[in-house]
């Protein structure tokens, strides 16, 4: 699948968009915040399981830079889909990922707070932290 993966504590998050929508400076930011890289530019997903293709393992492209190897962690069971298409809803409805089976948050990866809110969002979906209204709401 095209996208990046990141995770903390084993729980991953597979981070969707279009090429150039900032999936992976979105990784490097949560890398930043103790996230540890799983995959970037191409995720292997098998039983909800992400790794990362062995050719690219430890690899993250940061524009500007170019691409560098980094620590990585093998694999992550996922735990949330951020769709980063350049759009959020102010009060989401919560989504599921129709293959996946994962809950989906939509996520503007150029917002100051957009790695904070990832945090956030993995908070909610793993039951960390309770939501009154929006993309978790039961």
């Amino acid at each position: 699948m095209h996208g990046s993966c990141v995770a903390r504590d084993g729980d991953g998050i597979l981070m969707v968009g279009p090429s150039g929508s900032g999936k992976s400076d979105l990784a490097l930011r949560l890398l930043s915040r103790g996230f540890e890289l799983v995959a970037d530019d191409q995720v292997d997903i098998a039983d909800g399981i992400a790794s990362c293709p062995a050719e690219l393992a430890g690899l993250l492209e940061a524009r500007g830079i170019g691409i560098v190897r980094l620590p990585n962690r093998p694999q992550a069971r996922l735990a949330l889909i951020v769709a980063l298409d350049g759009s959020a809803d102010r009060l989401p409805e919560p989504r599921r990922h129709p293959e996946l089976g994962l809950p989906v948050v939509r996520i503007d990866a150029t917002a100051a707070s957009a790695a904070d809110k990832v945090v956030l969002a993995l908070d909610c979906a793993l039951g960390r932290i309770s939501q009154v209204a929006g993309a978790f709401v039961a």
